[in-house]
């Protein structure tokens, strides 16, 4: 009985952790800029090439980091968006979703 409960939670552990793994890698993915979603919002992976003809809200200040829907800290280089599922955005990226951080 002792071994079917070790190779039980072995299988559990293993899973676990190839889970974990699989979520690392689909996020370590970068948005691209023409895929057609990020097209749809605008998004830059550099807030200054932001359009401002198009987006006359745009400001020199707003970038990824200091949006609300950010999930990282505003030092790092990259982070998730919900709006972009299984993407990483640049932190001195911007999207006209932009949102300031409370």
């Amino acid at each position: 009985m002792n071994n079917t409960r070790r190779t039980f939670m072995m299988t559990v552990a293993a899973g676990g952790a190839a889970l974990a793994l699989a979520s690392r890698a689909q996020a370590a993915d970068m948005l691209d800029e023409k895929s057609p979603q990020a097209a749809a919002l605008g998004y830059v992976a550099d807030t200054t090439k932001a359009d401002g003809k198009k987006y006359p809200k745009h400001a020199a200040d707003q970038g990824c980091h200091n949006c609300a829907l950010f999930q990282g800290k505003a030092t790092d280089a990259a982070g998730a968006c919900p709006l972009f599922a299984g993407k990483q955005v640049a932190g001195k990226g911007w999207c006209s979703a932009w949102a300031k951080k409370a």
